[in-house]
């Protein structure tokens, strides 16, 4: 267990888990899904760059798709 991935593991989750409380008590469907999906996906992608990557992409899903009103 390298604790660098440990550490970002734990830093996206902690950021999904707070897009997924907004997602909840604001009824926003984009937000929700991105946050249970950052919660999972450090735990499965065991390179930190394609982790941090698609970390970011999902973090900036709600900014992008959030446009559109979904």
């Amino acid at each position: 267990m390298n604790v660098n991935w440990l550490l970002l593991s734990m830093i996206y989750s902690t950021i999904g888990l707070g897009m997924f409380i907004y997602g909840k008590k604001a009824v926003r469907f984009v937000p929700l899904i991105a946050g249970i999906a950052l919660m999972v996906v450090p735990y499965c992608i065991s390179s930190l760059i394609w982790m941090s990557i698609a970390c970011f992409a999902l973090m900036a899903s709600p900014f992008v798709l959030g446009r559109f009103d979904l």
